[in-house]
């Protein structure tokens, strides 16, 4: 079935803005039965046309495989880095277990969602897009806020990890205001490098990547000759923390579908983008299981010992002072891998809502670079604001939004395939039938419900805030449209 376009103006929009909809909508629709892949209303039917449009692009590069591996492994991980947590909670054997379980209960469906989403609609703004397509424009707006919010409370976390791992280097950043400072001329560098472009993001985050896996490497084969398979086999604490446990899982292994902000980016998305998600996820469960494997059967630690900053210790302990501080730079350099990723993931969402009439114009503007200046700004101050909050109050938080999000977008996924969106589109499909997805969908339901459930008070009233400023924020900048106080591209939305 072919979408119907609308495009949806304020009563006090003016005979410009309305003809300029009207006429949009009708190129869009002739084009389309004309069979020009530019304004086609459903994706093309084959491989080459998102290839064609880079040639349409001016003279912005798209990122290839490689970049686009390296991004979505620091969307979603950047390494064992934060993983210390899940064997203090529940010991050696659940930490592994839940390291090559999860994937299968969470990470893969994720990864197929996004791969056959991503392809259907390849454009900036991923999530909020098939959300749109499947609910409408009111719960794409929703799962827009929710899952930049959730975003942009996860980059805070990055700036104050790099610290934490450069203290014990440089004691003065340890607290005080020289940290804050720190914190925040950290944040501006950062910031900086998105703004100079995607591909010089996907160049850093392939260097900065193989520089945070190289000494893991090293300590898998100092570690081979020593490794007791007795110490993986140790009992849990009696109780595990499971609160603990389940948000460390979480928080590592979750945000594959963040790369489809910015599928518009991507060369040649409909082959690019599913064989890179791949690649991702053997990278990212191999980063977390080897450093596990090597540093619990061949390091004697109590469990306690097992703390932000223990593979530093490990390291140590298995190649010498030398190992050890490289461990130590290179969670220092994930951090900032990881916020380049997830800023460039939060901006160009931010541009691809205001292609779509959801946000003000401002946040479509590119900069000389191709990228989105007033999303990079806004990600940036939003950071800012929230690096104050601790470690887990920003991981239980973040959490929380993003399971919200996530609902929508499991029902967002199987509502387009009830009626067939796509089907013969070329593009890749999860290789179910729609009760084949829905039953692959129901693990990472429950575990949603579990997380939810798990939540102190303090994060659920957060939370719920949170929700809520979006549930008015939406109203409010449609106003600001109908006003004429902010100036917006037409709207529209895919109705399937």
């Amino acid at each position: 079935m072919l979408p119907r376009k609308r495009t949806a103006f304020g009563d006090n929009a003016n005979e410009d803005d309305r003809l300029a909809g009207s006429t949009a909508i009708l190129q869009r629709v002739a084009s389309s039965m004309a069979g020009d892949s530019k304004y086609s209303v459903l994706p093309e039917n084959d491989g080459t046309a998102a290839a064609e449009k880079d040639d349409d692009a001016g003279s912005f590069r798209k990122v290839s495989v490689l970049p686009l591996v390296f991004l979505i492994f620091y969307e979603v991980s950047g390494g064992p880095f934060g993983v210390e947590d899940s064997v203090r909670a529940a010991g050696p054997l659940l930490a592994l277990l839940g390291f090559l379980l999860f994937p299968l209960v969470w990470s893969v469906p994720e990864a197929l969602i996004t791969a056959e989403l991503g392809t259907l609609f390849p454009e900036n703004g991923g999530y909020v897009v098939w959300v749109s397509a499947a609910l409408g424009p009111f719960w794409g707006f929703q799962q827009g806020w929710l899952k930049w919010l959730s975003g942009v409370i996860d980059n805070a976390l990055y700036p104050v990890l790099f610290l934490d791992y450069l203290q014990s280097s440089v004691p003065s950043v340890a607290a005080g205001a020289p940290r804050s400072v720190s914190a925040l001329l950290l944040t501006a560098a950062l910031t900086l490098l998105n703004y100079r472009g995607l591909v010089v993001v996907g160049r850093a985050a392939v260097l900065l990547g193989a520089f945070s896996l190289l000494p893991f490497l090293a300590m898998a084969a100092l570690a081979a000759p020593r490794l007791d398979p007795a110490r993986w086999l140790g009992p849990p604490p009696s109780p595990p923390d499971w609160g603990l446990y389940l948000n460390t899982l979480f928080w590592n292994l979750n945000y594959w579908d963040s790369v489809s902000t910015l599928a518009g980016e991507v060369h040649n998305p409909r082959k690019t983008l599913p064989r890179a998600l791949l690649y991702a996820l053997l990278l990212v469960v191999l980063a977390y299981l080897v450093p596990l494997l090597a540093a619990t059967g061949a390091v004697a630690a109590d469990r306690a010992d097992w703390t932000d900053g223990f593979f530093a210790v490990a390291a140590r302990a298995l190649g010498g002072p030398a190992l050890g501080a490289w461990v130590q730079a290179a969670a220092a350099v994930s951090n900032a891998g990881m916020f380049l990723a997830e800023m460039s993931s939060d901006s160009f969402q931010l541009l691809g809502m205001a292609e779509r009439g959801m946000l003000p114009e401002v946040f479509a503007r590119r900069s000389k670079y191709g990228t989105p200046a007033a999303g990079i700004l806004f990600s940036a101050a939003g950071v800012a604001v929230l690096s104050w909050l601790s470690f887990q109050e920003i991981v239980a938080a973040e959490n929380f939004l993003y399971c919200v999000g996530m609902v929508m977008e499991f029902v967002a996924f199987v509502r387009l395939r009830v009626r067939r969106v796509g089907e013969g589109g070329g593009g890749f499909r999860v290789p179910l039938g729609t009760g084949g997805c829905v039953a692959m969908l129901a693990p990472p339901t429950a575990l949603i419900g579990v997380v939810l459930a798990l939540s102190t008070f303090k994060v659920l009233a957060v939370s719920l805030v949170a929700v809520g400023v979006g549930l008015l924020l939406h109203p409010l900048l449609e106003l600001a449209r109908n006003r004429r106080w902010l100036r917006f591209l037409p709207a529209s939305d895919l109705a399937f």
